[in-house]
């Protein structure tokens, strides 16, 4: 907004002099900043249009407004979202649009902003809640989690709740954080104002009616109440914390944009044990707009060679015609377009289980089995499955017992400050022997096939709690191991573009230097320049004892120690299973010994950390 634009004119409400102060404090801003200013205004109107002296006010300042009679304080909702990947604050923002068109105030609200002190002073929480890696919160849920889980937890006999848990039944836990919340609340003397839904990939068949009997519940409470119209923009009744990007113009997981293949470059050697791609991508105007730290959905496809395989194993015709929740279109295009077959899920070991009745299967559906499980679902592909345990199938049972065909996320490896209208990925394809045969990933299949000029069905995974400072002269620490480096390279670009005057310290770890140092000659090249002021690598293979990033740390703990101290925020990107909380560890490490803190200390440090956004993690 500019002084040429300024505010519309609202006599009754601002007088000229404000009006002037307010245009003049926006008149920079660029449109994602306006965002959070008005979402921070729809935040604070709604809070004070529920005082009584608002309500009173607003009439008096409005005369041609009908009285409004009086009336009860409304209930007001929480929407708390704990989400890695996006799904929850989607369901969440959809849930906060629909009580707020049935009257209800509500707020909507990452758990990465909620204050958990506050929790005993909620009356309705709606919690929409993510399971991460072996059963774990996601990163922005963890001090909720932590104060829930200790002796500091309060007592909730006035909170109303309903859990919505969101999982992926690939993973032995499946929908483990949001049972335990569910359970940990109704511990704490919470009532239940429905019961816990768990969704897998595929949510609408369970969140829509869990979101539709939310709505109905709330309408049932709100009868009870009277309630005023709201007079013009001044009594907002839902404020959404995240800022929401255009549905008309942005591309969506349910409705993806095209980008163009620009590039496809192996950059690992030829002898190295993993095949990584860098892959370049022309994005369409206006569709795909990103931030370093964003990650960017691929719609994938099954190969012929793995649907062909699955084919040949339940010996079914590839024209069959399967419906399933409303949608028909043959079996080799459900195998195809719809059904993981490179990717096991426990309903297709539950199947095999009563179809065979073998006790080795029924054995890793019980706890004890859970091992077992946890690593078929890791290693082991359908066709892997349904040879070892042959069973007579229909088409329809097939492809129910099946997951839904997920798209693929990547870190983003590119900032648009320094690309413009591209977006850069790194991706190891993912391929192994079994049996004599050859498995390759899904993905892995599908983007190692692509060429220049291809197109391929993408959109952006904002990703908020992994972001730059603001602040450009805070150092940033960035750990990435691998294909972990990628969002970093983003961030690098971001920062040089902006001027940015903080320095950058980057540990990358691989097996060897020699095969795969991802983007070497860039690092290098930076390191050069200045751009990036330090470069610690650690490559596993090249000595007789393994060095990993976490070692790294530990052996530069004091230099480490003293960037935390002047302000650095820390990153780290890749694998959720072992690196992530060995690095976790390193750095309670380097805090105890060259802090001087004891173990709890180091927690507490740690803690404040990440409440404060200097420390975070997009692990998977």
């Amino acid at each position: 907004m500019s002084a040429a634009s300024p505010l519309p004119a609202a006599p009754l409400l601002l007088d000229p002099e404000r009006a002037q102060r307010l245009d003049a404090l926006v008149a920079d801003l660029d449109p994602l900043a306006l965002a959070y200013v008005s979402g921070y205004a729809a935040a604070l109107a709604a809070e004070r249009s529920r005082a009584t002296r608002l309500g009173a006010a607003v009439q008096a300042a409005l005369p041609s407004a009908a009285p409004a009679a009086r009336a009860e304080p409304v209930p007001v909702a929480t929407v708390l979202y704990a989400s890695q990947t996006g799904n929850g604050r989607r369901v969440a923002e959809r849930l906060g649009r629909e009580l707020e068109a049935a009257g209800v105030a509500a707020r909507v609200v990452s758990a990465a902003d909620f204050a958990p002190k506050h929790l005993a002073d909620e009356r309705t929480l709606y919690a929409v809640v993510s399971t991460h890696g072996d059963g774990e919160p996601p990163d922005d849920a963890r001090a909720l989690f932590d104060l829930l889980a200790g002796r500091r937890a309060p007592k909730l006999p006035n909170l109303a709740f309903a859990v919505l848990a969101l999982g992926d039944s690939s993973y032995p836990k499946f929908c483990a954080t949001g049972r335990w919340l569910d359970e940990r609340l109704a511990e704490l003397g919470a009532r239940r104002l429905q019961e816990r839904v768990e969704c897998d990939v595929d949510l609408e068949p369970k969140a829509g009616p869990w979101v539709t009997q939310a709505i109905a519940a709330a309408r049932a409470t709100l009868a009870e109440h009277a309630r005023p119209e709201p007079v013009g923009a001044l009594a907002p009744r839902i404020a959404v914390v995240t800022p929401l990007r255009p549905a008309s113009v942005a591309a969506t997981r349910e409705q993806p944009g095209e980008a163009e293949v620009l590039a496809n470059q192996r950059i690992t050697a030829r002898g190295a044990e993993r095949d990584v791609r860098h892959l370049e991508l022309a994005l369409p105007e206006g569709r795909l707009d990103y931030e370093p730290g964003d990650a960017l959905g691929l719609r994938i496809e099954n190969s012929p060679t793995s649907v062909e395989r699955v084919l040949e194993l339940v010996r079914l015709d590839a024209g069959t015609t399967v419906t399933l929740d409303g949608a028909t279109a043959p079996l080799a295009e459900w195998l195809t377009k719809r059904r993981e077959v490179t990717r096991v899920a426990r309903g297709l070991v539950e199947q095999l289980a009563r179809r065979t009745g073998d006790p080795e299967l029924a054995r890793w559906l019980t706890p004890e089995g859970g091992e077992s499980l946890r690593r078929a679902l890791k290693e082991l592909q359908v066709a892997d499955l349904l040879k070892r345990w042959p069973a007579d199938w229909d088409a329809d049972s097939l492809v129910a017992a099946l997951h839904p065909l997920s798209p693929r996320l990547y870190s983003i490896a590119s900032s648009r400050r320094a690309v413009g209208d591209e977006a850069h990925l790194t991706i190891a394809l993912l391929e192994a022997e079994r049996d004599g045969e050859r498995r390759t990933g899904a993905a892995s299949a599908h983007v190692a096939a692509l060429a220049a000029g291809d197109r391929v069905k993408a959109y952006v995974e904002p990703n908020p709690r992994f972001r730059l400072p603001a602040d450009g002269h805070r150092d940033v620490i960035m750990i990435g191991p691998g294909t972990g480096v990628a969002p970093f390279r983003g961030f690098l670009q971001a920062r040089v573009a902006d001027g940015a005057r903080g320095r950058h310290w980057l540990f990358y770890g691989g097996r060897h230097l020699d095969s795969d140092f991802l983007y070497q000659l860039e690092w290098l090249e930076a390191l050069r320049k200045k751009q990036l002021h330090r470069l610690d690598v650690a490559f596993s293979r090249d000595q007789a004892e393994k060095v990993y990033v976490q070692h790294r740390i530990r052996e530069h703990g004091a230099e480490f120690w003293r960037w935390l101290e002047a302000g650095a925020h820390v990153y780290v990107c890749g694998d959720a299973e072992r690196m992530a909380p060995d690095v976790h560890a390193a750095l309670l490490d380097v805090i105890a010994t060259h802090g001087g803190r004891d173990a709890e200390g180091a927690r507490e440090y740690v803690a404040e950390l990440t409440a404060q956004k200097r420390y975070a993690r997009d692990v998977y």
